[in-house]
């Protein structure tokens, strides 16, 4: 109408066209996540690597580029810690827990090393640093052979996100621990499946608790 002279003032102006839905990321619920760390692998090289990687993805959440991207040197397996360089160059310091430890320990007890504490943790078979590539092509097909699923880094990460959160309901730590210079995209991990919602709803309504059997 504007366009055509019939209108003095465009009424769509003000409009604002809706938010699009943020999918909620992919996670493996705590049964799935255990059914696939806890999987029997091949205890050979290979096999002590790639679990390494699946418990220290797992662990301590981890960017795809800040595993790759790690030295020998950055791991303190004493303190139970990583060394990490995250989004930004920004370098943070994380727990590492009891099962990923062993499983590092038993990795590092059979990957080559040449002396230089600045060798890449993760290596392929030629002594190589593995590319962010190959580590998710080895994550696709544990995935498939011990959960029947495709599973790539970022789903790990998540699942250590929406599991801490669960457990803690600390929104700053978990902030801290993933390395999210924003806590809005924290929030993203707040969504509880509705069966926790229900069980909690039954044990904190008082019009819904449940009475003691009698």
């Amino acid at each position: 109408m504007q366009r055509e002279g019939r209108a003095q003032q465009n009424p769509a102006l003000d409009l604002r066209a809706p938010k699009a839905a943020r999918p909620l990321p992919r996670t493996l619920d705590a049964d799935l996540a255990t059914q696939l760390l806890d999987s029997p692998g091949e205890d050979d090289w290979l096999g002590r690597r790639d679990q390494a990687m699946l418990e220290l993805f797992y662990s301590s959440g981890l960017r795809l580029s800040e595993l790759a991207g790690l030295d020998v040197s950055d791991l303190d397996l004493n303190q139970g810690e990583v060394r990490v360089t995250g989004k930004g160059n920004k370098t943070r310091v994380l727990p590492v827990g009891r099962q990923a430890r062993r499983a590092l320990q038993d990795w590092l007890s059979v990957r080559p090393a040449n002396g230089d504490s600045a060798q890449p943790l993760f290596v392929s078979q030629r002594g190589s640093a593995l590319t962010p590539r190959a580590i998710q092509l080895r994550l696709r097909r544990h995935g498939v052979e011990r959960i029947g699923q495709h599973l790539h880094p970022h789903m790990l990460r998540h699942s250590f996100a929406s599991h801490m959160l669960e457990s803690s309901g600390d929104l700053r730590a978990v902030q801290e621990l993933l390395g999210h210079a924003d806590i809005s995209t924290t929030q993203i991990y707040t969504h509880l499946d509705f069966q926790h919602l229900a069980q909690v709803y039954d044990q904190a309504h008082p019009r819904a608790k449940r009475k003691a059997d009698k």
